[in-house]
Protein backbone atom coordinates (compact mmCIF):
# COMPACT_ATOMS: atom_id res chain seq x y z
CA UNK A 1 0.00 0.00 0.00
CA UNK A 2 1.12 3.94 -1.02
CA UNK A 3 2.34 5.57 2.24
CA UNK A 4 0.01 8.01 3.68
CA UNK A 5 0.57 11.75 2.49
CA UNK A 6 2.92 13.64 4.59
CA UNK A 7 0.74 16.89 3.86
CA UNK A 8 -3.05 16.50 2.51
CA UNK A 9 -4.85 19.25 1.04
CA UNK A 10 -8.84 18.08 0.64
CA UNK A 11 -10.71 20.60 -1.75
CA UNK A 12 -9.18 24.05 -0.08
CA UNK A 13 -11.08 26.93 -0.87
CA UNK A 14 -9.90 30.57 0.16
CA UNK A 15 -10.91 34.47 -0.73
CA UNK A 16 -10.57 37.57 -0.57
CA UNK A 17 -13.56 39.98 -1.16
CA UNK A 18 -14.83 38.57 -4.81
CA UNK A 19 -11.35 36.71 -5.54
CA UNK A 20 -11.14 33.62 -5.00
CA UNK A 21 -7.21 32.87 -4.34
CA UNK A 22 -8.11 28.88 -4.16
CA UNK A 23 -10.86 27.30 -5.34
CA UNK A 24 -11.68 23.75 -4.19
CA UNK A 25 -7.65 22.43 -4.64
CA UNK A 26 -6.47 18.60 -4.09
CA UNK A 27 -3.13 18.21 -3.30
CA UNK A 28 -0.55 15.88 -1.76
CA UNK A 29 2.69 15.53 -0.57
CA UNK A 30 4.69 12.77 -0.07
CA UNK A 31 7.30 12.07 3.05
CA UNK A 32 10.58 13.76 2.26
CA UNK A 33 8.84 15.17 -1.32
CA UNK A 34 10.13 18.11 -1.90
CA UNK A 35 7.25 19.83 -3.99
CA UNK A 36 7.46 22.78 -5.92
CA UNK A 37 4.15 25.03 -6.64
CA UNK A 38 4.56 27.56 -9.94
CA UNK A 39 1.98 29.28 -11.35
CA UNK A 40 1.99 32.91 -12.39
CA UNK A 41 0.94 36.13 -9.50
CA UNK A 42 -2.43 35.77 -8.23
CA UNK A 43 -2.64 32.02 -8.69
CA UNK A 44 -2.66 30.89 -5.42
CA UNK A 45 1.01 29.97 -4.47
CA UNK A 46 1.65 31.71 -1.07
CA UNK A 47 -1.71 31.88 0.27
CA UNK A 48 -1.73 27.88 0.51
CA UNK A 49 1.61 28.07 2.21
CA UNK A 50 0.26 30.63 4.45
CA UNK A 51 -3.17 28.06 5.00
CA UNK A 52 -0.98 25.12 5.41
CA UNK A 53 1.32 27.27 8.17
CA UNK A 54 -1.52 28.49 10.03
CA UNK A 55 -1.23 32.13 8.94
CA UNK A 56 -4.88 31.91 6.92
CA UNK A 57 -7.77 29.95 7.60
CA UNK A 58 -9.40 28.54 4.86
CA UNK A 59 -12.88 29.14 3.76
CA UNK A 60 -13.38 25.71 2.97
CA UNK A 61 -12.34 22.32 2.93
CA UNK A 62 -9.40 20.28 5.22
CA UNK A 63 -5.17 20.69 5.33
CA UNK A 64 -4.02 17.11 7.60
CA UNK A 65 -0.57 16.98 8.53
CA UNK A 66 0.33 13.10 8.43
CA UNK A 67 -3.46 12.61 9.19
CA UNK A 68 -4.28 14.93 11.64
CA UNK A 69 -6.81 17.88 10.90
CA UNK A 70 -4.85 21.48 11.36
CA UNK A 71 -8.37 23.04 11.39
CA UNK A 72 -8.47 25.40 14.72
CA UNK A 73 -4.17 24.92 15.31
CA UNK A 74 -2.10 28.22 15.41
CA UNK A 75 1.11 28.10 13.45
CA UNK A 76 3.25 27.79 16.89
CA UNK A 77 1.19 24.10 17.30
CA UNK A 78 1.64 22.72 13.89
CA UNK A 79 4.82 20.55 13.22
CA UNK A 80 5.71 23.20 10.28
CA UNK A 81 8.65 25.38 9.69
CA UNK A 82 8.37 28.39 6.90
CA UNK A 83 10.72 30.51 5.38
CA UNK A 84 10.17 33.79 4.16
CA UNK A 85 11.74 35.37 1.12
CA UNK A 86 12.86 38.18 3.19
CA UNK A 87 14.30 35.31 5.19
CA UNK A 88 12.75 37.62 8.58
CA UNK A 89 15.71 37.40 10.87
CA UNK A 90 15.46 39.40 14.18
CA UNK A 91 17.94 42.00 13.50
CA UNK A 92 18.97 42.53 17.23
CA UNK A 93 19.62 38.79 17.95
CA UNK A 94 22.96 36.85 16.71
CA UNK A 95 23.16 34.39 14.63
CA UNK A 96 23.04 31.57 17.71
CA UNK A 97 20.31 33.77 19.10
CA UNK A 98 18.21 33.62 15.74
CA UNK A 99 18.71 29.96 15.03
CA UNK A 100 17.80 29.41 18.77
CA UNK A 101 14.66 31.58 19.13
CA UNK A 102 11.99 29.13 18.28
CA UNK A 103 13.57 26.50 20.38
CA UNK A 104 14.09 28.80 23.65
CA UNK A 105 9.95 29.33 23.42
CA UNK A 106 9.71 25.76 23.03
CA UNK A 107 11.73 25.00 26.66
CA UNK A 108 14.06 22.80 25.50
CA UNK A 109 17.30 22.82 27.59
CA UNK A 110 19.81 25.05 27.30
CA UNK A 111 22.46 22.27 26.50
CA UNK A 112 20.50 20.67 23.47
CA UNK A 113 20.01 24.16 22.24
CA UNK A 114 23.72 24.78 21.84
CA UNK A 115 24.18 21.01 20.06
CA UNK A 116 21.18 21.91 17.87
CA UNK A 117 22.35 25.13 16.92
CA UNK A 118 25.87 24.09 16.13
CA UNK A 119 24.52 20.90 13.69
CA UNK A 120 22.12 23.24 11.90
CA UNK A 121 25.40 25.57 11.72
CA UNK A 122 27.49 23.07 10.26
CA UNK A 123 24.82 21.68 8.25
CA UNK A 124 25.38 24.92 5.85
CA UNK A 125 28.58 25.39 6.44
CA UNK A 126 28.46 28.72 9.03
CA UNK A 127 30.64 27.39 11.99
CA UNK A 128 32.50 29.98 13.56
CA UNK A 129 30.02 32.93 13.19
CA UNK A 130 27.45 32.48 15.70
CA UNK A 131 28.48 35.18 17.05
CA UNK A 132 28.02 37.58 14.30
CA UNK A 133 24.57 40.02 13.57
CA UNK A 134 22.52 39.44 10.13
CA UNK A 135 23.69 42.58 9.21
CA UNK A 136 27.22 41.22 8.78
CA UNK A 137 26.52 38.50 7.01
CA UNK A 138 25.92 38.27 2.99
CA UNK A 139 23.08 37.68 1.25
CA UNK A 140 23.16 33.97 0.81
CA UNK A 141 24.30 33.60 4.77
CA UNK A 142 21.49 34.96 5.85
CA UNK A 143 19.25 32.84 3.56
CA UNK A 144 21.48 29.99 5.36
CA UNK A 145 20.51 31.19 9.07
CA UNK A 146 16.73 31.61 8.20
CA UNK A 147 16.52 28.05 6.43
CA UNK A 148 18.28 26.40 9.81
CA UNK A 149 16.51 28.25 12.02
CA UNK A 150 13.14 26.52 11.20
CA UNK A 151 14.90 23.41 10.61
CA UNK A 152 16.62 23.69 14.11
CA UNK A 153 12.84 22.96 15.50
CA UNK A 154 12.81 19.48 13.38
CA UNK A 155 9.57 20.16 11.75
CA UNK A 156 8.38 17.62 9.11
CA UNK A 157 6.89 19.53 6.82
CA UNK A 158 9.09 22.57 6.10
CA UNK A 159 7.60 25.61 3.65
CA UNK A 160 9.34 28.06 1.83
CA UNK A 161 8.38 31.10 0.26
CA UNK A 162 10.65 32.40 -2.93
CA UNK A 163 13.70 31.27 -0.53
CA UNK A 164 16.22 32.18 -3.16
CA UNK A 165 14.38 35.41 -4.89
CA UNK A 166 16.60 37.75 -3.24
CA UNK A 167 20.11 36.09 -4.68
CA UNK A 168 21.56 37.08 -7.58
CA UNK A 169 21.70 34.54 -10.58
CA UNK A 170 25.38 32.83 -9.73
CA UNK A 171 24.33 32.76 -5.71
CA UNK A 172 20.60 31.19 -6.63
CA UNK A 173 21.65 28.23 -8.50
CA UNK A 174 24.66 27.81 -6.27
CA UNK A 175 22.45 27.85 -2.85
CA UNK A 176 19.11 25.70 -4.73
CA UNK A 177 21.93 23.05 -5.04
CA UNK A 178 22.73 23.48 -1.36
CA UNK A 179 18.99 23.54 -0.16
CA UNK A 180 17.87 20.31 -1.93
CA UNK A 181 21.27 18.81 -0.75
CA UNK A 182 20.06 19.55 2.64
CA UNK A 183 16.63 18.55 2.33
CA UNK A 184 18.11 15.19 1.33
CA UNK A 185 19.84 15.06 4.79
CA UNK A 186 17.29 16.07 6.85
CA UNK A 187 14.33 14.18 5.25
CA UNK A 188 12.00 16.91 6.40
CA UNK A 189 8.84 17.32 3.40
CA UNK A 190 9.67 20.68 1.78
CA UNK A 191 7.28 22.95 -0.18
CA UNK A 192 8.18 25.49 -2.10
CA UNK A 193 6.98 28.47 -4.05
CA UNK A 194 8.69 30.02 -6.87
CA UNK A 195 7.90 31.72 -10.22
CA UNK A 196 11.17 30.63 -11.65
CA UNK A 197 10.96 27.45 -13.67
CA UNK A 198 14.22 26.60 -13.85
CA UNK A 199 14.04 26.18 -10.40
CA UNK A 200 11.40 24.51 -10.07
CA UNK A 201 12.24 21.85 -12.52
CA UNK A 202 15.74 21.45 -11.17
CA UNK A 203 15.31 21.55 -7.61
CA UNK A 204 11.45 19.72 -7.09
CA UNK A 205 10.90 16.35 -6.75
CA UNK A 206 7.17 16.64 -8.32
CA UNK A 207 5.86 20.46 -9.59
CA UNK A 208 2.21 21.87 -9.23
CA UNK A 209 1.32 24.50 -11.34
CA UNK A 210 -1.15 26.40 -10.43
CA UNK A 211 -3.24 28.51 -12.32
CA UNK A 212 -6.01 30.84 -10.60
CA UNK A 213 -6.28 29.15 -7.77
CA UNK A 214 -6.74 25.41 -9.59
CA UNK A 215 -4.37 23.03 -9.57
CA UNK A 216 -4.05 22.23 -13.51
CA UNK A 217 -1.22 19.86 -13.35
CA UNK A 218 1.10 17.86 -10.81
CA UNK A 219 3.82 15.30 -12.02
CA UNK A 220 8.02 14.86 -12.07
CA UNK A 221 9.71 17.54 -13.79
CA UNK A 222 10.40 15.95 -17.28
CA UNK A 223 7.10 14.28 -17.24
CA UNK A 224 5.74 17.94 -16.90
CA UNK A 225 8.20 19.63 -19.17
CA UNK A 226 7.30 16.69 -21.92
CA UNK A 227 4.27 16.54 -21.89
CA UNK A 228 2.22 19.65 -20.48
CA UNK A 229 -1.43 18.91 -20.21
CA UNK A 230 -3.17 21.97 -20.93
CA UNK A 231 -2.30 25.58 -23.54
CA UNK A 232 -1.36 27.08 -20.11
CA UNK A 233 1.06 24.75 -18.87
CA UNK A 234 2.72 24.30 -22.29
CA UNK A 235 3.33 28.54 -22.37
CA UNK A 236 4.26 29.00 -19.06
CA UNK A 237 6.42 26.46 -18.79
CA UNK A 238 9.33 27.02 -21.60
CA UNK A 239 7.30 28.61 -23.71
CA UNK A 240 6.56 25.87 -26.56
CA UNK A 241 4.75 26.40 -29.76
CA UNK A 242 0.89 25.74 -30.24
CA UNK A 243 -0.21 25.05 -33.39
CA UNK A 244 -3.69 24.75 -34.36
CA UNK A 245 -4.97 22.44 -36.55
CA UNK A 246 -7.68 20.04 -37.08
CA UNK A 247 -7.44 16.04 -37.71
CA UNK A 248 -7.78 14.52 -41.23
CA UNK A 249 -9.23 11.13 -41.91
CA UNK A 250 -5.69 9.68 -41.97
CA UNK A 251 -5.30 10.52 -38.57
CA UNK A 252 -2.89 13.62 -39.37
CA UNK A 253 -3.36 17.04 -38.16
CA UNK A 254 -3.44 20.11 -40.79
CA UNK A 255 -2.03 23.72 -39.39
CA UNK A 256 -2.68 26.22 -42.18
CA UNK A 257 -1.55 28.72 -39.82
CA UNK A 258 2.02 27.44 -40.14
CA UNK A 259 1.74 25.76 -43.67
CA UNK A 260 2.10 22.23 -42.55
CA UNK A 261 1.10 18.71 -41.72
CA UNK A 262 1.56 17.40 -38.29
CA UNK A 263 1.93 13.14 -38.27
CA UNK A 264 0.93 12.40 -34.19
CA UNK A 265 2.88 9.71 -32.01
CA UNK A 266 0.90 6.17 -32.29
CA UNK A 267 -1.90 6.14 -29.95
CA UNK A 268 -2.11 10.00 -30.25
CA UNK A 269 -4.86 10.82 -33.23
CA UNK A 270 -7.70 12.30 -32.69
CA UNK A 271 -11.40 11.39 -34.35
CA UNK A 272 -11.47 13.13 -38.10
CA UNK A 273 -12.54 16.33 -38.18
CA UNK A 274 -11.80 17.53 -34.55
CA UNK A 275 -10.02 20.59 -33.79
CA UNK A 276 -6.86 19.66 -32.22
CA UNK A 277 -4.21 22.14 -30.49
CA UNK A 278 -0.52 20.52 -30.46
CA UNK A 279 2.34 21.53 -28.32
CA UNK A 280 6.01 21.80 -29.93
CA UNK A 281 9.11 22.08 -27.27
CA UNK A 282 11.05 25.10 -29.83
CA UNK A 283 14.88 22.44 -28.67
CA UNK A 284 12.65 19.89 -30.56
CA UNK A 285 12.53 21.83 -33.98
CA UNK A 286 15.65 21.74 -36.17
CA UNK A 287 16.41 24.63 -38.28
CA UNK A 288 18.15 23.62 -41.61
CA UNK A 289 18.89 25.85 -44.84
CA UNK A 290 16.25 26.66 -47.50
CA UNK A 291 17.94 24.32 -50.00
CA UNK A 292 17.74 21.23 -47.59
CA UNK A 293 14.14 22.01 -46.88
CA UNK A 294 12.61 17.65 -46.20
CA UNK A 295 9.11 16.91 -47.69
CA UNK A 296 6.48 15.55 -45.74
CA UNK A 297 4.90 16.22 -42.68
CA UNK A 298 6.18 18.18 -39.69
CA UNK A 299 8.15 20.22 -42.01
CA UNK A 300 7.53 23.87 -42.23
CA UNK A 301 9.51 26.74 -44.79
CA UNK A 302 9.99 30.23 -43.53
CA UNK A 303 11.73 33.18 -43.02
CA UNK A 304 14.10 33.82 -39.85
CA UNK A 305 13.10 36.95 -38.68
CA UNK A 306 15.40 37.61 -35.12
CA UNK A 307 18.06 35.76 -33.47
CA UNK A 308 19.59 36.28 -30.09
CA UNK A 309 22.60 34.76 -28.48
CA UNK A 310 22.37 33.08 -25.08
CA UNK A 311 25.69 31.57 -24.50
CA UNK A 312 24.77 27.94 -24.29
CA UNK A 313 22.17 27.95 -27.27
CA UNK A 314 20.47 30.81 -29.59
CA UNK A 315 17.23 31.66 -29.67
CA UNK A 316 15.44 32.24 -33.12
CA UNK A 317 12.08 33.28 -34.67
CA UNK A 318 10.81 31.78 -37.90
CA UNK A 319 7.72 33.19 -39.72
CA UNK A 320 6.49 30.57 -41.76
CA UNK A 321 4.86 30.43 -44.64
CA UNK A 322 1.56 30.28 -42.95
CA UNK A 323 2.15 33.53 -41.12
CA UNK A 324 2.33 31.48 -37.43
CA UNK A 325 5.77 32.78 -35.70
CA UNK A 326 7.92 29.80 -33.91
CA UNK A 327 10.10 30.06 -31.36
CA UNK A 328 13.31 27.83 -31.58
CA UNK A 329 16.30 27.15 -29.34
CA UNK A 330 18.87 25.81 -30.89
CA UNK A 331 22.45 24.64 -29.40
CA UNK A 332 25.08 27.43 -28.89
CA UNK A 333 27.74 26.33 -31.40
CA UNK A 334 27.79 27.54 -34.71
CA UNK A 335 25.82 30.58 -35.84
CA UNK A 336 22.59 29.87 -37.63
CA UNK A 337 22.19 32.20 -40.68
CA UNK A 338 20.87 35.99 -40.54
CA UNK A 339 17.93 37.11 -40.03
CA UNK A 340 15.96 37.41 -43.47
CA UNK A 341 17.16 34.18 -44.83
CA UNK A 342 14.93 31.75 -45.98
CA UNK A 343 14.99 28.32 -43.59
CA UNK A 344 13.35 25.32 -43.16
CA UNK A 345 12.07 23.78 -40.14
CA UNK A 346 11.80 20.18 -39.50
CA UNK A 347 10.73 17.84 -36.08
CA UNK A 348 10.07 14.54 -34.96
CA UNK A 349 6.52 13.09 -34.40
CA UNK A 350 7.06 12.52 -30.82
CA UNK A 351 7.42 16.14 -30.31
CA UNK A 352 3.96 16.48 -31.16
CA UNK A 353 1.98 17.04 -28.04
CA UNK A 354 -1.82 17.11 -28.06
CA UNK A 355 -3.20 18.97 -25.36
CA UNK A 356 -6.68 18.75 -23.69
CA UNK A 357 -7.70 22.31 -24.39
Amino acid sequence: MPAEPLLRVEGVAKRFGPVAALDGLDLDVAPGEFLALLGGSGSGKSTLLRLVAGFETPDAGRILLRGEDLAGKPPQARDVGMVFQSYALFPHLSVFDNVAYGLRREGVARGEIARRVAEALAMVGLEGMERRMPHQLSGGQRQRVALVRSLAKRPSLLLLDEPLGALDAGLRERTGFELRALQRRTGAGFVMVTHDQAEALSLADRVAVLEGGRLVQCDAPRALYDRPATRFVAEFLGGANLLEGRAGADGAVECPAVGCTLRLPPGAAPPAGAAVPVAVRPERIRLLPATDAPQGANTAAGTLRELAYRGEAWVALVATAGGQVLRVVLPGGAAPPPPGDGVALAWDDDANVVLKG
